[in-house]
């Protein structure tokens, strides 16, 4: 059996880790795991806030049951609908059979659709309080960030923030939970990853959302994934900002496609010539062999995205466009691209490229060079040409 931590004198952290999910959502790879967490407030009525993945519910009930004491489990808020975090409600139902779930209208909708479950309903609206002895919930409603029903919870007495996916990040919590207790540089490239992949779409909304938060006094916010934050709040609100805003680093990300290796050398050769125009921040990522959510995570922390491509079939390599076609649902806004590639018998690739490049109104920093087969001398100069008007392009967008 775990540890059981505390947030507070009276707030517990019952969530689980998991070590075992290879892909999350199906889409996302999790190379250092990921934490489902839930939080037990202990009053006169005994609160939960949200549940886990359906795969750690045992370990989850046998929290909340030594922590109780064999008392009454009075309230489950669900913040967010989504089975990572309601996956366990059946079990906490038959555990604690006489309980009452608090929601708003759109949760009690995706509960009923996902799990049939219609009794025992507590609907609140925004501003609504609910009073659990010393301490009283209040509920504020922050639609699509990043579901339509998503709210937050906030506790007025001790001041705790519970924010559904909101403030999360992908990474097991490994011992400490707090952001003082671990090493925040190690979590916040996989926040970021997190952020940009599952959230970034939604930035209009986190916008206003961190509008509403603004007018709380917070103390610490407690999300569904990733460190609770303790020590300096500040820190997630403020990235949340930037990243909501599309803000960037000067830097590039160099992505290619490149069956045989031609298209790979272009790569290269334009990453050498910015860096001599001192652009310090540069990756070059084979989309054969990195995730896309990797890519994505760092186009989102840098300014410039140069994407090229092998033609293949008439068209762009299969796994760069795939790439293209996220990057389009993400909404994704002030950046700077440009293209290049390779061509055998005929070309389409790098056409193929600018379509995307001009039906997401991304800014086409400079004309793209397309080569047949592989670069000669000729198109290397080309290459030194087009990576010097890229830089321009970027200093003057930063």
């Amino acid at each position: 059996m775990e540890k059981i931590l505390n947030i507070t004198d009276d707030i517990y952290y019952v969530g689980v880790n998991d070590r075992d999910t290879y892909l999350f959502e199906g889409i996302w790879p999790l190379p250092k795991g990921v934490s489902y967490n839930s939080y037990l407030i202990c009053d006169e009525k005994n609160v939960l806030i949200d549940t886990v993945k359906v795969s750690k519910s045992g370990l989850f009930i046998q929290k909340i049951k030594e922590l109780i004491n064999g008392e009454s489990l009075d309230y489950l808020v669900i913040n967010h609908m989504e089975p990572d975090h309601s996956g366990s409600i059946w079990s906490i139902l038959q555990a604690f059979p006489d309980i009452k779930i608090v929601g708003n209208k759109k949760t009690f909708e995706f509960l009923n659709d996902l799990y049939g479950i219609k009794d025992n309903l507590l609907e609140i609206k925004e501003g609504d309080e609910l009073n659990l002895g010393k301490h009283t919930l209040k509920f504020f409603m922050i639609p699509m960030v990043h579901w339509p029903e998503t709210m937050v919870t906030y506790e007025l007495t001790e001041k705790v923030v519970f924010t559904g996916d909101a403030f999360g990040g992908f990474g097991t919590l490994d011992g400490g939970i707090f952001d003082d207790e671990v090493e925040i540089e190690y979590y916040k490239n996989e926040i970021r990853r997190y952020y940009s992949n599952i959230v970034g779409k939604f930035g209009p909304m986190v916008q206003k959302a961190l509008q509403k938060l603004s007018g709380l006094d917070i103390k610490i916010i407690a999300p569904t994934h990733g460190p609770v934050w303790r020590s300096n709040p500040k820190i997630i609100v403020d990235l949340y900002d930037k990243w909501s805003r599309y803000e960037a680093e000067e830097g590039v990300v160099i992505v290619y496609g490149s069956m045989y290796g031609n298209t790979e050398k272009m790569a290269d050769y334009i990453a050498n010539v910015l860096a001599k125009h001192g652009i310090k921040n540069i990756r070059v990522m084979n989309v054969s062999n990195v995730h896309e959510s990797f890519i994505i995570n760092e186009i989102w922390r840098f300014k410039g995205v140069i994407i090229g491509t092998c033609t293949y079939n008439n068209g762009i390599f299969p796994p760069v466009e795939n790439l293209l076609i996220n990057l389009s649902h993400k909404g994704l806004k002030n950046r700077v691209f440009a293209a290049f590639g390779t061509y055998g018998w005929s070309g389409g690739g790098v056409k193929g490229i600018l379509e995307y490049i001009n039906k997401n109104n991304w800014k086409l920093a400079c004309e793209p060079v397309e080569v047949k087969f592989s670069p000669d001398n000729e198109d290397l100069k080309k290459l030194e040409e087009f990576a010097a008007r890229f830089v321009k392009s970027l200093k003057e967008e930063l």
